[in-house]
């Protein structure tokens, strides 16, 4: 009997199976691959995340800082969402601030995409990208879901965190003097009695709060006690509400933990708010620049590819404090 035996189909699987194996080593070979370094400093709104992010940037230069507080993405209201002034970035370059449409509502997967351009023009230009802001959600989306972040980058959090009574104060203080500096005549230019406030930058605190004041004020109709009170009670609901947005944020945070707990760290602040007058060095930037040399350069035994004269954390440190004096700039930011 004459038995013949086609070879086709094996050496077509064979192939297949080889070419499946190449994929997959080169799949290991670039997830193994050396990742890009990036910081990302997170905390709850007014802890003091973009005054460290601009210590950070000035102290390990070059770098650039990409906000990731989805408010301040948004063009106008600067008062009212406490975006940090051209004055006290210190020539740092910023992206994703005040850049966005405010009509329209910018996603979580539009920040991945223009926070992952933003970072990749960073790294190209040899520079450190540094991500601030409150918006967890952002953060969330960017670090744990987006394939094109993950795959490129390795991550280290800093997570500013004050007491939460401390911070409530502060917050409450922050309010008043944001109303001192012209939030309501800031919102009266913006406000339009039909407004969406679930859109844009209309959803930002200090916003939809005014609603009824302004309407009151551009109507005419109501006398000067009314007005006063509709006032009062829109500046007590956004302390309410920024008091309730940072517990939120905490509690993100805290889930958040679970997933970098190995790469996080939590830098108390709390003293800072409290007054000591040597206690954003002592006790934040110092700690800051420790963790980061050890991130950035490996331990101090480690000297390969150091900065020109910086050779351990003790050495940061020194250079820190030999900074000319930096543009006042509360913690509260």
């Amino acid at each position: 009997m004459n038995i013949s035996i086609s070879t086709s189909g094996s050496v077509s699987a064979c192939k297949q199976e080889v070419s499946l194996v190449n994929l997959q080593k080169g799949l290991t070979m670039f997830q193994h691959r050396s990742k890009d370094k990036v910081v990302v400093i997170i905390g709850a709104t007014g802890t003091g995340k973009t005054k460290l992010a601009i210590d950070v940037a000035k102290h390990f230069r070059p770098a650039e800082i990409v906000n990731s507080d989805k408010m301040q993405v948004y063009k106008g209201l600067d008062i009212t969402t406490n975006k940090v002034s051209e004055e006290e970035r210190e020539g740092v370059p910023h992206h994703l601030l005040g850049t966005v449409d405010p009509n329209i509502n910018f996603s979580a997967n539009d920040f991945c995409r223009h926070a992952t351009m933003a970072i990749d023009s960073i790294v190209e230009r040899d520079g450190l990208p540094i991500i601030a802001g409150g918006s967890n959600s952002y953060l969330d989306a960017l670090v744990n879901h987006y394939p094109e972040f993950r795959l490129r980058y390795q991550c280290c959090f800093l997570w500013v965190d004050v007491s939460i009574p401390v911070l409530h104060s502060s917050l409450n203080a922050r309010v008043d003097r944001m109303i001192d500096a012209g939030q309501v005549k800031e919102v009266r230019n913006f406000f339009h009695p039909n407004a969406d406030y679930t859109k844009g930058i209309r959803r930002a605190i200090g916003v939809p709060e005014f609603h009824d004041f302004l309407r009151a004020e551009a109507s005419g109709t109501e006398d000067d006690n009314t007005k006063k009170t509709l006032l009062q009670t829109a500046i007590a609901r956004i302390k309410i509400n920024n008091c309730t947005l940072a517990n939120r944020q905490i509690q993100k945070i805290h889930r958040l933990q679970s997933f970098w707990k190995r790469n996080m760290h939590r830098l108390d602040a709390t003293e800072v708010f409290l007054g000591s007058p040597h206690a954003w060095h002592d006790h934040v930037l110092s700690n800051t620049l420790i963790i980061l040399h050890n991130f950035l350069y490996g331990p101090a035994e480690n000297k390969t590819h150091l900065p020109p004269g910086i050779v351990s954390p003790k050495d940061v440190i020194a250079a820190a404090s030999v900074s000319p004096p930096p543009v006042a700039m509360a913690a509260t930011r």
